[in-house]
């Protein structure tokens, strides 16, 4: 089974797994998706859709088990107000549906911004940009496919 994102990361030489488990269409939270795979909930990262008021989309990057601090992101974002997008616009936007946004290989390349928590692990699990499908790679494989900046933002 490859993906869009898994493709992506062919092309650019960075090593993965692929991680599968069941989905619960009626339990779509990252931390449901940690307990299936036996990974803790702060080495599985989500990835939620955001609008800013001064340079529109992005994309934020976190442990399941943390909440985003959109006072922090607009630090990084240059926003002055941020809001998560209505779950109606995330798949027009980036060509994903809830439960398998990533990062990777969307109809569009938003910036994209990931916790710090992210490098302290040697591997974490992303949406592979479908539902019962992870990434597992090394977060520094996973910046540099994204190109994503690193910062703190979550509560």
């Amino acid at each position: 089974m490859k993906t869009n994102a898994a493709r992506l990361l062919d092309t650019l030489a960075i090593d993965y797994q692929i991680l599968t488990y069941t989905v619960d269409p009626d339990n779509l939270v990252a931390s449901a998706t940690a307990d299936k795979l036996g990974l803790a909930h702060d080495q599985v990262f989500k990835t939620l859709v955001i609008r800013g008021d001064r340079n529109g989309i992005c994309l934020a990057v976190l442990a399941a088990n943390a909440q985003l601090n959109l006072k922090a992101l607009a630090k990084l974002t240059k926003d002055r107000k941020l809001l998560p997008v209505a779950l109606k616009e995330v798949q027009p936007l980036t060509g994903y549906i809830r439960g398998g946004v990533t990062a990777l290989a969307g109809k569009k390349n938003y910036p994209t911004y990931v916790d710090e928590w992210i490098e302290a692990h040697d591997k974490i699990a992303v949406s592979a940009g479908m539902r019962g499908a992870m990434l597992w790679l090394s977060p520094q494989d996973y910046i540099k496919a994204t190109q994503a900046v690193v910062g703190s933002i979550i509560l």
